[in-house]
C-alpha cells in the first residue's frame, strides 16, 4: 500500500529536510490517528473506546485555536472555569460524532482507494513547490506531525471518506425550475412609494413641559443620568526608545567577535549518491563505477531513492549539520572521491563526493550597520531594565507619591484629568495599564489615594508607574445637569405621540376615501420612487410589508425614517425584477446548502438516537 510514498520516505534526502526545515503543520481530521487508547477513557461509542488521550488532544487543540483567534481575549475567557468545561464538552461532543461518523461510512462500505489518497496528497497546496509536488517537503511535513507515510496516508483515507459522505448529503438537495423563479421573482421585487413626512422635530418645538413633568421623568430614570466611576492618575513613562545611544568602534567589535559564528557559513560538500535494496546491488554499482561507468547515468537507473534518481544522484549542498551520518562514516576528503558500500537504515548507499566549499566568514566591514544597530537595542534594553528597577525601588520606598521615583529616574511625573473606563488618553491605553487603574486595587479607603503601582510593562518597550490622585465613585448626575437633556426628550416624546396620532387618522381617512386629507393636513406626496429589498432604508423595507394596491389605488401605511419622523408611505406598484445569473446560480446554492446542513445535522442527531453512548472516567473527573 502506498509503496511509491512509502519508499520516498525511506530515503536519505528525508534527513536532511527534516534538518533544514523547522515546521508546525496541522490538518484538521488527522491528528488522532496516533492517539492510543487506555482503560481512564473519556466515552464509548457502540463499543469504540475514545481515549482520554483523544480528548485532551482534541481540547487542547480547540484551545489553541481559540487562543490564536482572539489574543488577549482569550485570557478572560480561560479564566472563566464554565466557559473551558464548556470546551471541553464540545470538544468531546466532536469526538463522539467523528466516531459515528467513522462507523456508518464503515456500514455504508464507503471506500477510498490508494489512487485517490496519493492524488489528495499531491493537490495539497502544502506539499508544492511553485505548484508542484514537493516529495522533501511532503516528507518533512508529516514527520513533523508524527507520522510516517503509511500512517498519513491511512489517516487521510479516513477524512476522504468523510468527506465523501459530507458531499453525498450535500449533493442530494436541488431546487426545482419553478421554485427557482418563484425565488427569484421574490428576491428581486421592485416598488414604487411615495411618502408624506410628519417633522417630529418642529412639532417638538412647539412643546411645553413641567418641571413636575421632568421631576417625575428624572425619578423614574435615574440609571439613565449615571455618571460613571471617575480618576485623576498620576504617572511616570519609561521608554526603552529614548535610552538608545550611539554603539562605539569598540563596542561593535567585540559583538562581531562573540557571535562570529552568526556570520560564518560552515563547510559546505555536494554529494551524489546511489541507493540500492541489496548489498549486491551495491556492489555492482561500485564496481561499475570503477570501471569508469557515468554515475548520473547509473543513479538513474539504478537507484531506488526517487528523488535523487531523478536528478542523477544529486543531493545538492549539505553542511556538517544537515549531513547524514552515513556520508560523515564514508571519510570522503576529495573531490570525485567514491565510498565504499553503506550499510544505512534505508537500505545501501554508494556516494561520491563532488565538491568542496570552504568556510566563509562575512567580515566586519559588510555587517557593521546591522550590528551597530544589535548594539544600539542591546544597550537600550540594558538600561531600559535598570531604569525600571530604579523606579520601582523608589517608587516603593516612597509610597504616598511619585516624587521620589521622579527624583531617582530624572522622569517628569504625568498629571491627567479626570478620566473613566470609556475616556482613556492614549498614551494610557493599554489593557495592563487599565486594569491596574480601574480594578480598585490603587484606591484607599473612601476614595483617598492609595499607593503607587508595580512597573507595568506594556508591548515590550515601554513601562509605567502610576498612582491614583483622586477617585469619584459612581453616582447619579444631578438634576439641574441633567435638565435640559430631559426636557428635550419628553418635548420629543410628545411630539412622536402627536405625530402618529395624527398619522393614524389621516391613514383612516385615505383609506375611507378622503383623498384631500394630506393637504387640508399641510402636507404632500413625494415623487414617486422605486425601491428594492436591498435597501438600507427602513421606509423602503417597510414598504415591503404593505399589501399589494388595489387598481388605479395605493396601498397605504405608516412608519418612521432614520430622523424619528413619521412618515406616511404609499405604494403605488409592485413589480418583477430581474438578476444575473451568477447571482441566481449563488442563491440556489446558498438555499441548497442550507437545505444540506440541515440533512447532515438531521443525519447525525439520527445516529447520536441509535447509538449507545457510554461516558467514562476521564470525561466525569473533569
Amino acid at each position: 500500500m502506498m509503496d511509491n510514498l512509502r519508499a520516498a520516505s525511506n530515503h536519505v534526502v528525508l534527513k536532511i529536510i527534516l534538518g533544514l526545515i523547522i515546521l508546525s503543520f496541522v490538518l484538521t481530521g488527522v491528528g488522532n490517528y496516533l492517539i492510543g487508547g487506555g482503560s481512564d477513557y473519556a466515552a464509548k461509542v457502540n463499543g469504540h473506546e475514545i481515549s482520554r488521550a483523544e480528548l485532551e488532544q482534541a481540547y487542547n487543540s480547540e484551545r489553541n485555536r481559540q487562543q490564536q483567534m482572539l489574543g488577549e481575549q482569550f485570557s478572560q475567557l480561560a479564566s472563566n472555569e464554565g466557559y473551558m468545561q464548556q470546551m471541553r464538552q464540545q470538544a468531546l461532543s466532536q469526538l463522539i460524532d467523528q466516531t459515528l461518523l467513522d462507523q456508518y461510512i464503515k456500514d455504508l462500505h464507503i471506500g477510498i482507494s490508494d489512487d485517490q489518497v496519493k492524488q489528495a496528497i499531491f493537490n495539497q497546496k502544502a506539499f508544492q513547490t511553485n505548484g508542484k509536488f514537493d516529495n522533501g517537503k511532503y516528507n518533512a511535513l508529516i514527520g513533523n506531525m508524527g507520522f510516517s507515510a503509511d500512517q498519513y496516508a491511512e489517516a487521510l483515507r479516513k477524512q476522504l471518506a468523510t468527506q465523501q459522505l459530507i458531499n453525498a448529503v450535500a449533493n442530494t438537495d436541488f431546487m426545482l425550475k419553478d421554485e427557482t423563479t418563484k425565488l427569484v421573482d421574490l428576491v428581486s421585487q421592485k416598488r414604487d412609494i411615495r411618502q408624506a413626512v410628519i417633522d417630529v422635530n418642529a412639532l417638538a418645538a412647539k412643546q411645553t413641559v413641567t418641571d413636575q413633568e421632568i421631576d417625575q421623568y428624572y425619578q423614574q430614570h435615574q440609571n439613565s443620568f449615571m455618571a460613571p466611576e471617575q480618576y485623576r492618575v498620576s504617572y511616570i513613562k519609561m521608554d526603552a526608545a529614548s535610552l538608545q545611544e550611539t554603539a562605539s568602534d569598540t563596542d561593535i567589535q567585540s559583538w562581531y567577535d562573540q557571535h562570529k559564528a552568526d556570520y560564518t557559513q560552515p563547510q559546505r560538500n555536494r554529494y551524489s549518491v546511489i541507493q540500492t535494496k541489496t548489498e549486491a546491488d551495491a556492489k555492482a554499482v561500485l564496481d561499475a563505477l570503477k570501471k569508469g561507468e557515468d554515475f548520473a547515468t547509473l543513479a538513474k537507473t539504478k537507484s531506488v531513492d526517487p528523488i535523487t534518481a531523478r536528478k542523477g544522484g544529486d543531493m545538492g549542498w549539505l553542511e556538517p549539520e544537515t549531513t547524514p551520518d552515513e556520508l560523515k562514516s564514508a571519510n570522503l576528503t576529495q573531490k570525485g572521491q567514491l565510498s565504499g558500500v553503506i550499510n544505512s537504515s534505508v537500505g545501501f548507499l554508494v556516494a561520491r563526493l563532488d565538491d568542496i566549499q570552504p568556510e566563509q566568514v562575512k567580515p566586519l566591514a559588510d555587517v557593521r550597520d546591522a550590528i551597530a544597530e544589535k548594539v544600539k537595542q542591546e544597550k537600550a534594553v540594558d538600561a531600559f531594565y535598570k531604569l525600571q528597577q530604579k523606579v520601582s525601588e523608589a517608587a516603593s520606598n516612597d509610597n504616598e507619591s511619585l516624587a521620589g521615583a521622579a527624583q531617582a529616574s530624572g522622569l517628569k511625573v504625568v498629571e491627567t484629568g479626570w478620566i473613566s473606563r470609556d475616556a482613556v488618553p492614549a498614551e494610557l491605553d493599554f489593557d495592563p495599564v487599565k486594569q491596574a487603574i480601574f480594578n480598585g486595587g490603587l484606591v484607599g479607603q473612601n476614595g483617598a489615594p492609595g499607593n503607587n503601582s508595580d512597573v507595568i510593562s506594556v508591548d515590550g518597550d515601554r513601562a509605567f508607574v502610576l498612582r491614583i490622585s483622586e477617585h469619584k465613585p459612581e453616582a447619579v448626575k444631578p438634576l439641574e445637569q441633567v435638565k435640559a437633556q430631559i426636557a428635550d426628550t419628553l418635548k420629543h416624546d410628545k411630539a412622536t405621540q402627536q405625530a402618529k396620532a395624527q398619522a393614524d387618522k389621516l391613514l383612516a381617512d385615505l383609506k375611507a376615501g378622503k383623498d384631500d386629507a394630506l393637504s387640508a393636513a399641510g402636507l404632500t406626496l413625494s415623487a414617486s420612487q422605486s425601491v428594492d429589498r436591498n435597501a438600507q432604508d427602513p421606509v423602503a423595507q417597510f414598504a415591503f410589508n404593505l399589501p399589494q394596491p388595489a387598481a388605479n389605488k395605493p396601498s397605504w401605511g405608516v412608519s418612521e425614517d432614520r430622523q424619528g419622523n413619521v412618515v406616511l408611505v404609499a405604494l403605488d406598484k409592485v413589480s418583477a425584477g430581474t438578476l444575473p445569473q451568477a447571482q441566481v446560480d449563488e442563491m440556489v446554492k446558498g438555499v441548497t446548502q442550507n437545505n444540506a446542513q440541515i440533512a447532515f445535522e438531521a443525519l447525525l442527531e439520527n445516529l447520536r438516537k441509535a447509538a449507545k453512548i457510554k461516558y467514562g472516567a476521564a470525561e466525569q473527573n473533569q
